[in-house]
């Protein structure tokens, strides 16, 4: 899956864990609401955990056992791609 792809999925994913959360919070028995929340949770950590393998880490604190400390030396996830690489909407 392209870098960009992902990205949007996590966003997507992120998105919806987050409604999910705040719907729970006042619908705390929605069972069916929940378990789609669960899901979206887990969909979301696969995504991420694929997209630090592979590009490296979305936030610093995800830093933690990398041989070295990249985290500053690697183009933000919302800036400009260099040219040559595939161009990203901001």
């Amino acid at each position: 899956m392209e870098k960009k792809v992902l990205l949007e999925n996590i966003q997507t994913l992120d998105f919806m864990a987050l409604d999910l959360h705040l719907y729970l919070n006042t619908h705390p028995r929605d069972f069916e609401a929940l378990q789609m929340y669960n899901r979206v949770v887990a969909s979301c950590d696969k995504c991420r955990s694929y997209y630090e393998t592979t590009f490296g880490p979305l936030c610093s604190y995800r830093s933690a056992g990398l041989p070295n400390w990249t985290w500053s030396s690697e183009a933000w996830p919302w800036e400009a791609p260099e040219r040559g690489d595939e161009d990203v909407d901001l």
